[in-house]
């Protein structure tokens, strides 16, 4: 697929073929689901805990004799019963993390960077570097390019000046190559790839 490389001032300055072994393949939402369950499973802390009947604080001394009281028999205070007591299967800490394989995780790249071209949501651009960190001037920038959302994919690292420029605009991200994943790619309306991400991610993806 034959796309328009652009300058950050909008402007059509070359043509670029884009590889359909990586951007053109068929859009399966099933992958992109199971991709994104990945990420954020990856994601999550895992850290909540209750205390269990071993770890409250409490004496381990029977409450009441056994028999003859007239109440149902009762072992230590710390029983899930009683008031304070352990919680009787609790949360633990753990990781939520699962496994995919290489080669599906591959597959789910190209399928999301597949359905930003075939929703026509896919921006080429030239380089994405600013002279100076301004803000304003980089808004008015993505504004000429009717960008309200989207993601800066750039090559293997990004300008300083420019990720400080767009860092306060709201919706929009920028992150290098090597970071180049599912999750962000989807949550932003539009892909922008600098001309070095797009060589990078198609010799990556082959």
């Amino acid at each position: 697929m034959k796309l328009s490389i652009v300058n950050l001032q909008n402007e059509k300055v070359g043509d670029i073929t884009l590889d359909k072994e990586v951007f053109g393949l068929e859009v399966r939402a099933d992958i992109l689901h199971r991709m994104v369950n990945w990420q954020l499973a990856k994601r999550r802390s895992g850290n909540h805990k209750t205390k269990g009947r071993s770890e409250v604080a409490g004496t381990t001394k029977k409450m009441f004799r056994q028999k003859g009281t007239g109440s149902a028999r009762a072992g230590n205070k710390k029983s899930p019963q009683r008031r304070g007591g352990g919680v009787a299967f609790g949360p633990v800490v753990r990781s939520h993390a699962h496994d995919l394989t290489k080669k599906f995780r591959v597959k789910g790249l190209k399928t999301a960077l597949s359905s930003k071209v075939k929703d026509k949501k896919i921006v080429v651009l030239k380089e994405a570097i600013a002279k100076n960190i301004k803000t304003k001037e980089m808004a008015a920038a993505m504004s000429k390019m009717g960008l309200k959302s989207a993601l800066f994919i750039c090559g293997e690292e990004v300008n300083e000046n420019f990720a400080k420029s767009v860092k306060n605009i709201p919706l929009i991200d920028v992150i290098p190559v090597q970071g180049a994943n599912v999750y962000d790619i989807l949550r932003r309306d539009t892909l922008v790839l600098t001309e070095d991400a797009v060589k990078s991610l198609e010799k990556r993806l082959k």
